[in-house]
């Protein structure tokens, strides 16, 4: 499984060297040695995925031509609905939800034949930027187990992190893809806002959430992005365009003139010297290879982080108005429907979530609408504008994923706000609705892995695979693996 990727396995199972059941025992196997230190997993779905696998198996058997995701194990991050199987948001007030119907991506993923073998941790209803909101456990650092992977989809990025599985999918409000990649030492991709269908994800901020993939390079990301990409007529976001085959721009070399734009604001206070050293040296080995480099001021990138505070927890104020106790998830018994409510809330939330829902609920209350809520989203807007302008002069746009490495457990968690900084860098562009990839660039001194953002135009995604591919291919970052 270390060093397994999907073409590679798909070519093991083509040329019946292994079969899917062979490989998805492996993955389960080494998901049970690691579950008790790493604990990306809620839950893991052994009998489920076998009878994937040997789904696939069969077709192989027969001499039936398999596609490029057949038997590949994959994490699913547990605030995606899977019919029958328990759907928990890592959160107490769904302890015990089993959804009566598939998401979209799931579905796609059944019918491509991967082989999903868990629900993967995450912070409660994805509000967190370390997996320590989790409702039931707290995820490990796959290269440091105690330090965290980052979050929201900290599950999802350390499982593939820890080799527990060949990808995986997450979800990115604020930064919740890239940012645990970032610190978990993976390729992570938040895809443009309604590229991916939102239908069966559980809401935390409809206007920001999307959902996207995790891998260990470059190439398992595109072919991952491929399968789960389109559009959804159940959801309403979802862009009614064509798909490319994304892995057709997987090539060694920067196409000639291509132009990279350093976000001046993203290099000074608070940054580490370390990420900022890597991030540096990777934009000069792409200068190297034939990029033209030059500074991009995107001056209200600064006011994403408090934007994005009035914006999202409002709508998630709105989104979780919907766990009232009566038609799902958890009921605390009580003499009336408001005592109901109240102590079926008090005793399902947790405390960030808690302070969200507080948060939005004051920003939308009278009076403050206008002050809070309708400012954030003029300059959310300003945000978009300055992202466009910047597109008008270069390709793609580069910052370090995060402000640090990956932190040690328990560090920031009474101190909420220097929690929200490390979504810093991330959050402007879910703001601004682009896509946006980080990709490993480098070690700090304790070993820890550095990301670097590459951020690029509504539906350029091209651009970003064409781009973190080329750089793959002229380093070694994404080989090194993590020892457990």
């Amino acid at each position: 499984m270390s060093q397994a990727t999907i073409k590679g396995l798909h070519q093991q199972l083509i040329n019946k060297e292994r079969s899917a059941v062979e490989i998805t025992t492996e993955a389960l196997e080494r998901i049970n040695t690691l579950e008790p230190k790493v604990k990306a997993f809620l839950s893991v779905t052994a009998d489920y995925a076998l009878e994937q696998a040997k789904k696939a198996d069969s077709k192989i058997a027969a001499g039936e031509e398999i596609g490029i995701l057949e038997g590949i194990p994959i994490g699913i991050k547990d605030n995606m609905c899977t019919q029958g199987i328990k759907t928990t948001c890592a959160s107490q007030i769904l302890a015990n939800f089993v959804p009566p119907y598939e998401s979209t991506v799931t579905q796609k993923l059944k019918d491509a034949g991967a082989v999903m073998v868990g629900k993967t941790n995450l912070d409660e209803f994805a509000m967190g930027s370390s997996t320590e909101n989790s409702g039931f456990q707290v995820t490990a650092n796959p290269w440091d187990l105690s330090r965290v992977p980052g979050g929201s989809s900290g599950g999802s990025a350390a499982a593939v992190a820890a080799n527990e599985c060949v990808v995986s999918l997450g979800s990115d409000t604020g930064g919740s893809i890239r940012q645990p990649a970032a610190l978990c030492g993976v390729v992570g991709l938040k895809p443009t806002y309604g590229l991916v269908s939102r239908f069966g994800l559980v809401a935390y901020a409809s206007s920001l959430d999307q959902i996207g993939p995790f891998a260990r390079n470059v190439e398992d990301s595109a072919i991952l992005l491929n399968a789960i990409a389109g559009h959804d007529r159940r959801d309403s976001t979802s862009l009614n365009i064509e798909i490319p085959d994304y892995t057709q721009y997987l090539q060694p070399e920067l196409k000639k003139g291509l132009k990279v734009g350093i976000i001046t604001e993203t290099f000074g206070e608070g940054l580490d010297s370390i990420v900022a050293e890597k991030v540096r040296d990777a934009i000069a080995q792409l200068k190297e290879m034939g990029a033209e480099v030059k500074e991009i001021s995107c001056p209200r990138f600064r006011y994403g982080l408090p934007v994005y505070y009035i914006i999202a927890p409002s709508e998630a104020s709105a989104n979780l108005a919907r766990y009232d106790a009566v038609k799902y998830g958890v009921r605390k018994e009580a003499d009336n429907l408001v005592e109901m409510y109240t102590t079926t809330r008090a005793a399902g939330f947790g405390t960030e979530v808690k302070r969200r829902i507080m948060l939005g609920t004051y920003a939308l209350s009278a009076g403050y609408y206008d002050a809070y809520y309708l400012k954030a989203q003029k300059v959310r807007t300003l945000i978009k504008q300055d992202f466009e302008q910047a597109f008008e002069e270069v390709d793609v746009l580069i910052s370090p994923t995060t402000p640090t490495t990956a932190f040690k457990a328990g560090e920031k968690t009474s101190d909420p706000l220097s929690m929200y900084l490390s979504d810093l860098m991330t959050i402007p562009v879910n703001l601004a609705g682009l896509p946006g990839m980080s990709i490993p660039c480098g070690f700090d001194e304790a070993g820890l892995p550095i990301g670097m953002q590459l951020i690029s135009n509504v539906l350029r995604e091209d651009i970003l695979f064409h781009v973190a591919h080329a750089y793959e291919q002229a380093t070694e970052w994404h080989k090194k693996q993590p020892q457990i």
